[in-house]
Order: C-alpha cells, then sequence, then structure tokens
C-alpha cells in the first residue's frame, strides 16, 4: 500500500460510492479506462481484488469494504490538512463539499448561486439523500456541512436554524376534502397516503404528528423521491404530506391543492450542520454565515405567500 496515491485513493472511493466505474469517471472528469487503470493498479499494490465485476453491475469484495474504510479516512485527514493551510492564509478557496437533505434541492441552488457570485474562488460539490443518508455522511466526513431538517442526536454536531421548515397535506385539485373548510385529522383516515420512504425527515414529521392524534395513515405507497410523490397525487393515486418548499411551482400553476387540516402547517426548522470535530474552512464559515444571514429571507420571498393559503389552525 505504501505506492498507492491519493489519485488512487480518490478514484477508489468515487466507484465505491456510486459502484459504477462510468459513473466514477463522469464525476472525477475521467474516461472510463482511466478509472479502471487507476483501480487496477491500487489492486496491485493492496494485492488483492477490490471490486467483483459481473457484467456491469459492480460491487465491492471483503478487502474492498475494508480498504473502503482507510482510503476515506486518509483522504479526510487530507482534507482537513488543506482546509488547515486555507485557515492560515485566509483564503476563500478549494472545494467546499455541502450535503443536503433531498427536499433542499427546491431551493438550495438558487441560494449557491447567489453565494457564488460572491466567492468565485470556491468550488462546490454537493451531495443528495435522505435524512439517514447525510447523518451517515456527517459521520464519514463526506461533506463539510449540511443543510437538513432535524439533526442528528446520533452525533454530536452543531446545528443552527436558519429557517422556517412548514409541512402540509396535499391532494389533487378535485379532491372531495377540499369541499370541507377546516378538515379533522380523522377526516383523512378513508383515503390513502402516497409518502416519503422510512428515513426521510419528511416521514418523520408526519409520524411524529400523528402519533399526537393516534392516528395511523393507510399508506399505500411509499416513494423516495418528492417528484414521484406529486405526479402521483396530482394523478389521483392518493394523498401525501410534503415540505411547502417542494411545491411551489404547482401551487403557482394549480396543479396540486393543500388541504388546510386542523393543525397544520407542522413546522418545523431547517438547520446549517457540521460536526463538532470539524474545525470550518474559510470556504465553509462562509457559506454557513450566508445561510444564516440570506435563506430566511430568501424562503419568506419565495415560498410567504403559499403559507397565506395554509393557516395554522
Amino acid at each position: 500500500m505504501k505506492n498507492a496515491t491519493f489519485r488512487q485513493l480518490r478514484v477508489f472511493n468515487e466507484v465505491a460510492r456510486h459502484l459504477s466505474f462510468a459513473r466514477a469517471a463522469e464525476v472525477l472528469h475521467l474516461t472510463p479506462p482511466a478509472v479502471t487503470m487507476q483501480i487496477k493498479e491500487l489492486e496491485g499494490h493492496v494485492g488483492l481484488p477490490l471490486f467483483d465485476r459481473r457484467g456491469r453491475v459492480v460491487s465491492l469484495t471483503t478487502a474492498g469494504e475494508y480498504m473502503l474504510v482507510y482510503a476515506r479516512k486518509v483522504l479526510a485527514t487530507l482534507k482537513d490538512a488543506e482546509d488547515a493551510a486555507a485557515r492560515l492564509q485566509r483564503l476563500e478557496v478549494g472545494t467546499l463539499t455541502i450535503g443536503m437533505v433531498s427536499t433542499a434541492k427546491y431551493f438550495l441552488p438558487r441560494l449557491l448561486a447567489e453565494f457564488q457570485r460572491d466567492h468565485a474562488g470556491i468550488e462546490i460539490k454537493l451531495a443528495v439523500g435522505n435524512r439517514e443518508q447525510l447523518v451517515k455522511m456527517l459521520h464519514g466526513n463526506e461533506v463539510d456541512i449540511a443543510i437538513m431538517g432535524r439533526p442528528p442526536n446520533e452525533l454530536a454536531t452543531r446545528a443552527e436554524p436558519f429557517a422556517a421548515h412548514p409541512h402540509v397535506f396535499v391532494a389533487p385539485t378535485d379532491h372531495p376534502l377540499l369541499k370541507v373548510g377546516h378538515p379533522t385529522v380523522d377526516s383523512l383516515k378513508p383515503y390513502g397516503f402516497i409518502l416519503r420512504e422510512r428515513g426521510s425527515g419528511t416521514r418523520a414529521a408526519l409520524e411524529q404528528f400523528l402519533e399526537r392524534t393516534h392516528t395511523q395513515p393507510r399508506v399505500v405507497m411509499e416513494m423516495s423521491s418528492n417528484e414521484t410523490i406529486k405526479q402521483a397525487v396530482m394523478a389521483g393515486m392518493g394523498i401525501s404530506f410534503l415540505s411547502l418548499h417542494t411545491i411551489g411551482l404547482e401551487l403557482e400553476h394549480q396543479l396540486i391543492a393543500v388541504l388546510d387540516v386542523e393543525g397544520s402547517p407542522v413546522v418545523r426548522g431547517w438547520n446549517v450542520v457540521h460536526t463538532l470535530s470539524k474545525l470550518l474552512s474559510p470556504a465553509a464559515e462562509s457559506f454557513r454565515y450566508f445561510m444564516l444571514e440570506r435563506a430566511e429571507r430568501f424562503l419568506a420571498d419565495e415560498y410567504g405567500r403559499f403559507m397565506r393559503l395554509t393557516p395554522a389552525g
């Protein structure tokens, strides 16, 4: 292993992350043959195969799983060293890896565009997943900072709220409950729910809300995509519970409706989070400050008018 290079470890990490040589090549801006060559060289240094390749299906071998743990530790240590050098120089340069729950993709890219205009020297990478996946990314030091709802209890983190995060019940525009001015939670029982998968913050927010009312939803479908859920709701396949920040376009064009259920909207908070063990680079500190200063006003301007459609009971 003493002759392994950081480049080989980075390539190995990306192939392991995506379980795809082609996808890793795309992310790293390399050709697939170049990725294959780097992996073969690393396997030569290790003396064992790191991946099983069966046609297009790629999986880690047992040796690969062990080596991935150490490769990520080495890469994380190198990233910390780069961040320390940047702090010493007080430079806002380098790569900033931001983790975000999938719901944040409806507003964070527009904020990032504004951030980059003021911080042109920073290269931004985004890692997207549900809450459970994001906690793993934080734990594995795969992201510098994260945008998420409920902060993790599993890790020692610094979580700073930057904006309210309302969740609402949604239905097709011809749903019979829309004729009821202020439906109760019990009135939802006859209708099938299309829900986010377990492990998502949206699902957890709904379960906590319904637990207080001792109500069990009749789940007809579970999906990991907000977009697919919206399409299913608009097609009349069921009702759902989603972040208001995911349905702005649909509300604007009256493609989906909000059910003014008693006790809703369920308001959680958006947080900017990083592990306490991580000393933030100047780039990460600048992004943290930017979110705390700008994000609340941005979300209020974008979504405030929809909140008037969904008053709290």
